[in-house]
């Protein structure tokens, strides 16, 4: 049955391999268990709640590409928009996480529109492939920038807006907290250096266990007043129907008070960055494993856009942020996973983990800040494909790619990027290369500063 449902044989793989590989793959995003109800739960939403949807939504995803498209790539809720859910669209614009997830909701159907005509073809060639890369960039500055602040390494300044924590104020809480997040991001750069299997996730827990230690014998104290919580986990706190707190809500969302371009923007940044980043991931992971055609196309590629655009809508339905396709997919590949065996794998792993939720929801957010680091530098690194030769290309990439963190905001980044692309262009003689969706998008968030 498992070879006529996934073509192992035509595929060149086994059983066997495809499982290792499903394996490898679950191991290398877990993390994002530990780390989605961290980020989310910022948004008030209950964290016990966002984990049993993070893991729902990772198992719909997935599966729903090991059988749409029979590729070994998995699916969880995404680094990054998250962020801008619980940050940008909850924090600084003051919307509801009802609110934003109804966002999420819409662009993941819009996403399924686009997936299954030819439209997102002609949005992928009208965007320049150099704001793509600094928008990849620019999350990765932001996704650190927050990491530095939940590790408590960057605290806030009355002079100079941030600055580094003092390692001596508030040892017990604030300073301890702060040492072992760095002790945690050593060791995942080592272990990504020595091309450690998991070696995010393994961080993750060895940050943990070191904070237990350290509960244990009094170096850190609990201080829940202040947000700081014991790092012991108790099995008896945790809620199976926990999850019924966010499941469709988003069709419960008020929308008094809430303006209209604001919403459209909060979609479009949403569906710009899912877009994109899906089309980066899926090409990326496809290459490593000698799917691409000989045209450089990836055969299935519309029935991938369609499982990752499914996912989306479901994982809003069931309360969290859009669900993508994750790049940490390629360890699976490396492993020589060929087809969606593997994924299934990965998916049903996602399922089981639900059981084991105490443990995630009481990793502090020092563990998951040197994830959050370090991932940042896994997106930073697409820098390099940028042809800073051209001035035309390297100034809005330049600049999508500090206003994100700077301005706290991924959308912000994006709309800067998109408007300074189409200004610098047009005034030095360059507009035949803007295409009409880039002067639509300009002029759009032209207008939400205007009006807004």
């Amino acid at each position: 049955m498992l070879e006529r449902i996934f073509k192992l044989k035509e595929n060149n793989t086994t059983v066997r391999t495809e499982v290792i590989g499903g394996i490898t793959t679950f191991m290398t995003m877990a993390y994002i268990l530990a780390v989605n109800p961290s980020i989310l739960s910022a948004s008030g939403m209950d964290s016990q709640a966002i984990l049993m949807a993070t893991a729902l939504a990772a198992f719909v995803g997935t599966l729903c590409m090991a059988l749409l498209a029979n590729y070994p790539f998995a699916l969880a809720p995404g680094l990054g928009l998250n962020a801008y859910f619980a940050y940008t669209v909850c924090g600084s614009m003051g919307y509801s996480w009802k609110i934003a997830l109804l966002a999420v909701f819409v662009e993941g159907l819009i996403f399924i529109v686009l997936s299954l005509t030819n439209v997102r073809e002609a949005i992928f060639n009208a965007i320049p492939m150099s704001l793509k890369k600094g928008v990849s960039v620019g999350i990765g500055l932001f996704i650190a920038f927050i990491g530095f602040q939940n590790g408590h390494i960057v605290v806030n300044s009355d002079s100079t807006l941030v600055t580094v924590v003092n390692f001596r104020e508030n040892f017990n809480t604030v300073g301890i907290s702060a040492i072992l997040c760095v002790i945690g991001l050593l060791i995942i750069a080592i272990l990504h250096v020595k091309k450690v299997k998991g070696g995010i996730l393994i961080g993750i827990f060895a940050t943990w266990v070191l904070g237990i230690i350290c509960q244990l014998t009094g170096l850190y104290h609990v201080d829940i007043e202040a947000g700081y919580y014991s790092l012991i986990p108790s099995w008896a706190s945790f809620n199976l129907g926990a999850i019924g707190q966010t499941f469709g809500q988003c069709f419960k969302a008020d929308f008094n008070g809430v303006k209209v371009l604001d919403f459209v923007v909060i979609v479009l940044s949403f569906l710009f960055v899912d877009l994109f980043d899906t089309l980066g991931t899926l090409i990326g992971c496809a290459n490593k494993a000698d799917m691409l055609d000989k045209d450089g196309k990836l055969p299935k590629i519309r029935e991938a856009l369609l499982a990752d655009a499914v996912a989306t809508s479901a994982g809003a339905v069931l309360g969290t942020s859009t669900t993508t396709t994750f790049v940490e997919s390629s360890a699976g590949v490396s492993e020589g996973a060929r087809t969606g065996l593997s994924s299934t794998v990965t998916g049903l792993l996602f399922l089981v983990s639900i059981f084991f939720a105490p443990i995630f929801t009481t990793i502090p957010g020092f563990a998951t800040a040197p994830a959050l680091i370090f991932v940042g530098f896994l997106m930073v690194s697409a820098v390099v494909d940028i042809d800073f030769n051209d001035l035309t290309e390297a100034i809005p990439a330049y600049l999508t790619m500090v206003a994100m963190p700077l301005l706290y905001s991924i959308s912000e980044g994006i709309a800067v990027g998109c408007i300074s692309y189409v200004v610098i262009n047009l005034v030095t003689g360059k507009g035949k290369k803007i295409t009409p969706l880039m002067y639509v998008m300009a002029v759009l968030f032209v207008l939400k500063y205007v009006f807004l």
